[in-house]
């Protein structure tokens, strides 16, 4: 088989044989991704908590950082990973699995850049994988918060639910797919233009798969974080000692929470180690999931 069918028939897998390929491959990059970047994550997750414990309020990452390695120990920053590895490959199965079906469905892998297939693919993808996460997300940061008092996924599940009944694991799911359609949407879209900007012959590049990846998680890190911090507050509301935090009813009263606790600043939270973890892990995903698209279809 020469070159060019190779190349051909790497980005044109049959649609049966491709959706399998594309689930494995999607599930294999999810549970990577978010298990190399996950410390950061972590991160992440403490700095948009609005907490009344001063030890729990951290000034940037890097203060962060040595501040749990050297009261709590490195161990700390890898809380609630495995609710993450339970979670992830499942949900990215279903999500590259959806969004390369969508995709092919709505003529996204016609020639040219085709914006409105492959943001619709990436939005729909989107919400079939969140409604699968959401609970193990919720799960991951109420193990990553500060003095979090769980140490396994099943016992944080059972306590959860007993306290504060299903609508814990889904309070967020709203505010949750208002943030990740636009993220995927923009995701999907940056990734889609600068892959073949840099790689105009669709051929299997992993430093372009990298670069356009890194760009896009980025891209659409940044513009989403005031709808994560939301979504923070609401999946930790249960860990707060704020009365008012730990009655919130939705992405609007979190918004109006955020903003009586800390002004438009509040919206920032988390933001620079959000780009750090998407940027380096989305440019992981998609270099995984080429990578074991390719190497599975062989």
């Amino acid at each position: 088989m020469s070159l060019e069918e190779d190349e051909i028939e790497y980005e044109g897998l049959s649609s049966d044989a491709g959706l399998g390929v594309n689930m494995l491959a999607g599930a294999l990059a999810g549970i990577t991704e978010h298990s190399v970047m996950f410390p950061i994550d972590s991160i992440k997750t403490r700095m948009q908590v609005i907490a009344t414990n001063q030890a729990a309020i951290y000034s940037g990452v890097g203060n962060a950082f040595s501040r749990i390695a050297s009261t709590e120990g490195m161990r700390a920053l890898w809380r609630g990973v495995s609710s993450v590895i339970l979670g992830a490959g499942p949900a990215h199965a279903v999500h590259f699995g959806t969004y390369e079906a969508v995709k092919e469905f709505a003529g996204g892998n016609k020639v040219g850049n085709q914006f409105v297939a492959t943001s619709f693919a990436g939005a729909s993808a989107t919400i079939a994988s969140d409604a699968l996460m959401n609970p193990f997300d919720v799960i991951k940061q109420r193990m990553q918060v500060h003095n979090s008092q769980f140490r396994s996924v099943f016992t944080a599940a059972r306590v959860v639910f007993k306290n504060e009944g299903l609508t814990a694991f889904y309070i967020s799911y709203p505010t949750t797919l208002i943030m990740t359609v636009p993220f995927a949407a923009a995701q999907f879209t940056v990734y889609e233009y600068v892959k073949k900007l840099l790689n105009p012959t669709n051929s299997y590049s992993p430093v372009s798969h990298m670069v356009a990846g890194g760009l896009a998680g980025g891209v659409a890190a940044g513009i989403t974080t005031p709808l994560d911090v939301a979504k923070t507050l609401l999946q930790t509301r249960g860990t707060s000692s704020d009365k008012e935090i730990r009655g919130a009813r939705g992405m609007l009263h979190a918004f109006k929470i955020i903003y009586q606790k800390d002004g438009f600043k509040g919206f920032g939270r988390g933001l620079t180690p959000r780009v750090l973890t998407h940027m380096p892990s989305n440019a992981l995903c998609w270099l995984s999931y080429e990578f074991f698209k390719a190497a599975i279809r062989d």
